[in-house]
């Protein structure tokens, strides 16, 4: 019996990506008498030719996934780290996060692919298409880690899309669309309180280019001397380079570890994790230690429900402790987004084609995903993770699992 992926249909946020899904969805539709065939063409960049060689698309059995070596490159990854192993801290700008970029960028390179970075450090691996005028396929997430994680979480979806180009090579595959890996900067809110940055930004959030101006860490440093220090951001006063118009891609899809169990038992552990934010962050002794709580729905208006109540618990809890509520800030107020049924339809043709048994179900997690989807058709795959564990050192996804990932 094959291991299952999940796929995300309706989405806080779509998880997950991997090739064959890429293959499934990039060219002009032609009629063949083999539907599989079909059906490839029809959605990936196979070009036909009077050859054998491109005039078939690589059979299933030919997508022979290096899992030691992604294996390998997943431990390898985990060692950019500020805290010991087994767990994995990677902050934004930290010296770390840029060794672990550079690590990134040769295994681009090595793949193939041309590399680039923009001004907030997102970066793009990309093979050229035989129609690179066409948008092409994105596939990526992100490496960052929050303190004492695990190595799996967004490290998958990068090293996972990097290995399903390697396994599109050897099968002999030429894409029509141009295809493109994608490390996004800082997906965790780890030094300067926003999630998806890089994605933020990708989608063209003018209210956050223009809040990074004047955004700081908690020892006092600008976001732009950070970023500089990094080796990005040289022009402070505008990032409007960094962003894309809508349609810029054909389709992103994310390959990602499953978060999480249960909402209601997630709901239980955010209340207690609420008040250990509290007990940890006045016992640190500084008044520039901060903690956040989200609240996360893919109903917008039952969302909005809950952080009314949370804001008039706060008024009620501020007047009975007799302290003052200074502020009720929301950071991030994002509508949900869901997965395009063009994608989720090219991944559930994927899984059959794979022989891979797959579930619909929702993310309730915090993705880049969520802001691709803005500018182009997205979707996420989803691969079991040990308990649901995430960020967290006992975080585990078996390689047998991420191989599946990869060749969908």
């Amino acid at each position: 019996m094959t291991r299952f992926t999940s796929l995300s249909m309706a989405s806080n946020i779509p998880i997950i990506v991997s090739l064959l899904v890429l293959l499934v969805f990039a060219t002009t539709i032609r009629s063949y008498e083999d539907p599989t065939k079909k059906t490839m063409e029809e959605f990936s960049g196979y070009p036909t030719t009077d050859t054998q060689s491109c005039n078939s698309d690589p059979p299933s059995s030919s997508l022979s996934v290096d899992s030691e070596s992604l294996q390998r490159q997943i431990d390898e990854l985990s060692t950019f780290s500020d805290t010991p192993a087994p767990s994995v801290t990677r902050i934004l700008y930290s010296e770390k996060d840029v060794l672990a970029r550079r690590f990134i960028k040769d295994l681009m390179g090595r793949s193939g692919l041309s590399v680039h970075e923009d001004a907030v450090g997102n970066i793009f691996g990309h093979w050229e298409g035989t129609e690179s005028e066409l948008p092409a396929v994105a596939t990526g997430s992100h490496i960052d880690a929050i303190p004492y994680s695990g190595k799996y979480d967004g490290v998958v979806g990068v090293l996972g899309a990097i290995e399903a180009i390697n396994v599109l090579r050897r099968s002999g595959f030429k894409p029509k669309r141009s295809l493109e890996v994608i490390l996004f900067t800082s997906e965790e809110p780890t030094r300067f309180g926003i999630s998806c940055l890089g994605s933020r930004l990708l989608a063209r959030s003018q209210t956050l280019s223009e809040a990074l101006k004047k955004t700081v860490d908690g020892q006092n440093i600008s976001f732009f001397n950070a970023a500089r220090l990094a080796g990005y951001a040289k022009d402070q006063k505008d990032l409007s380079s960094v962003f894309m118009k809508e349609g810029h891609y054909s389709a992103f899809l994310e390959l990602h570890i499953e978060q999480g169990p249960i909402l209601e038992e997630e709901g239980l552990a955010a209340a207690e994790l609420a008040l250990a934010v509290e007990k940890h962050v006045l016992d640190s002794g500084s008044v520039d230690t901060v903690g956040t709580v989200d609240t996360r729905d893919i109903d917008e208006s039952r969302r909005d429900t809950v952080i009314e109540k949370v804001h008039l618990s706060a008024i009620a809890i501020a007047e009975k402790r007799k302290v003052k509520l200074s502020e009720f800030r929301i950071v991030n107020k994002d509508p949900p987004a869901l997965s395009d049924k063009s994608v989720i339809e090219a991944m559930q043709f994927a899984s059959q084609h794979l022989n891979l048994s797959h579930k619909f179900m929702i993310s309730r997690a915090y993705h880049d995903s969520l802001f691709m989807a803005r500018i182009s058709p997205m979707g996420m795959i989803f691969i079991p993770c040990y308990k649901g564990y995430s960020h967290k050192p006992e975080e585990y996804a078996s390689i047998e699992d991420i191989a599946n990932g990869v060749k969908l």
